[in-house]
């Protein structure tokens, strides 16, 4: 199960980050890393962006790098 598939309220623990090079750097620079709790807040009308509670803050993902991150 991919971070795009949570459901709006849902949390979930990151498993596994996938992509190469600077987008996975990206994604690990905002706080998302393994073993990270995550909450999904709110998803915008269209699904893009997703809105994130991480680590006692508030971050918004496009859809296409909330796909590249695996959750249990």
């Amino acid at each position: 199960m991919t971070l795009q598939e949570v459901k709006i309220g849902e949390s979930a623990k990151i498993a596994k980050l996938r992509g190469e090079g600077a987008v996975k750097r990206r994604i690990m620079d905002m706080g998302l890393t393994k073993g990270t709790e995550v909450t999904v807040r709110k998803v915008a009308p269209l699904g893009d962006p997703i809105e994130l509670t991480v680590r006692g803050y508030e971050l918004s993902i496009r859809k296409a790098d909330a796909a590249l991150i695996d959750v249990e």
